[in-house]
């Protein structure tokens, strides 16, 4: 093949993830240049939760299917730099409860009400009308969860190097995933979706857990990350990040994060406080030691901790070895694993998911990563608490995972005996 026909190759791909990518800004609710848009809600029966932006952006021709460099060029900076309208006032309304509020100056409201009404108890997804007045009339519905009566745990899971490989090891890579690539390209770990389908689904297939996303990306990727949840048949629930990253042409660095991911988690803990949580994450960033303190600070409110190994350096390993003393302190369970197989395996030993689950995301992971072989499993398991804390702190969980370079890492259960005969939470349970 020819030098012309590669760049001609190059060039039209480079045509084809921006076009998709700059969809979602074409989709946004809103006419005549200001978006009122709302993002996925969470709450319970006693109080909701929304975070949504108004913001202008320049209109873009829904119908163009061939567009040339340029203008998917513009269709990204719409996206990634868009214009806030702060101050605006946009008016929820929800089971009877109605209450104003006012965007900050990113664009940014958010919404915090108590339903006058009690929400139906059929359905998990409510929907909350959103109103807007200045500078021009604008009316968008949100979606907000409530778990209905048969749920028996919350999932909170990360999404970077969790659910998707988006490398945040390698800033340019990342970069290039979070703004440019779009939803299909995007990779999944194989087999996460058969195993977070079923983590919602519960044991008796009809639980609907809560399945709560958090993610360091900024909130201009929403939609993409969204159509990436579809076409890989995840379950939707809401996404919450942990920052705006506040990006624009002439202050290119996010802004540092006044949300904390530990203090969302502290947050979603009060909010459902009768439930059980599952904390899902990797590790190669903060996943270890925020989820030790949550373990430490909330004593038997975790069933189990999944953590996707997507790390060999020394730091991390300790940084583990701190979250599995913590774990292990408290009778709970952790997981540390690069395989998705691993995890639906220990959720069945758990009672959290049904057996089939372990099968379908077998063959799911076949489809996406052609067979490859599946790590080994190592157990740290003690007949005590503290036997299995002493295991740890002896240097166990190190050696199993100092592995030679280049050879997978094997998954490790770290967890007191007694809890490998567990069963989940029943209905009385929670």
């Amino acid at each position: 093949m020819g030098l012309s026909r590669i760049m001609t190759n190059l060039r039209d791909a480079l045509v084809g993830i921006l076009r998709v990518a700059g969809r979602p800004v074409r989709r946004a609710q809103g006419e005549r240049g200001v978006v009122l848009e709302p993002y996925r809600g969470y709450g319970s029966r006693d109080e909701v939760f929304l975070i949504g932006r108004v913001f202008r952006q320049s209109q873009a021709d829904p119908g163009a299917e061939r567009r040339d460099l340029l203008e998917n060029m513009r269709d990204i900076s719409r996206r990634i730099v868009r214009r806030a309208v702060p101050g605006a006032v946009v008016t929820a309304r929800f089971y009877g409860a109605e209450e104003a509020f006012t965007t900050d100056r990113d664009g940014y409201f958010r919404v915090h009400l108590s339903p006058v009404d009690a929400p139906a108890t059929d359905r998990p997804w409510h929907t909350m009308e959103l109103s807007l007045e200045q500078p021009q009339p604008v009316q968008a519905q949100a979606q907000i969860f409530i778990p209905p009566p048969s749920c028996r745990y919350v999932v909170i899971s990360d999404i970077d190097d969790t659910v998707m490989r988006t490398g945040v090891a390698n800033k340019l890579k990342m970069l290039w995933r979070l703004f440019v690539q779009d939803a299909e390209s995007r990779i999944a770990f194989p087999g996460v979706g058969a195993l977070y389908r079923a983590l919602h689904d519960g044991a008796s297939g009809q639980q609907e857990n809560p399945m709560l996303y958090v993610s360091r990306a900024p909130w201009g990727i929403y939609d993409v990350l969204e159509e990436f949840f579809r076409l890989h048949a995840i379950p939707v629930g809401p996404i919450l990040f942990l920052r705006e990253w506040g990006v624009s042409w002439k202050s290119p660095l996010p802004r540092k994060a006044e949300d904390h991911k530990r203090e969302l988690i502290h947050n979603m803990l009060a909010l459902y406080k009768d439930l059980p949580f599952i904390l899902i994450g990797d590790s190669g960033q903060h996943d270890p030691e925020i989820y030790r303190q949550i373990v430490d600070e909330h004593p038997g409110r975790v069933l189990a901790v999944y953590i996707r190994n997507v790390s060999r350096s020394s730091s991390r390993v300790t940084e583990i070895e701190e979250l599995a003393k913590a774990v292990a302190r408290v009778g709970s369970t952790l997981l540390l694993a690069a395989d998705s197989v691993a995890m639906a395996e220990h959720a069945v030993k758990l009672g959290l998911v049904p057996p089939e689950t372990i099968s379908e995301v077998k063959s799911e992971k076949a489809a996406d990563a052609g067979g490859t072989a599946q790590p080994t499993t190592r157990r740290i398991e003690r007949s005590t608490k503290g036997e299995t804390v002493e295991a740890v702190s002896q240097g166990e969980l190190k050696d199993i995972l100092e592995t030679g370079p280049g050879t997978t890492p094997p998954s490790v259960v770290v967890e007191p005996a007694a809890r490998g005969s567990q069963h989940g939470p029943d209905k009385e349970g929670t």
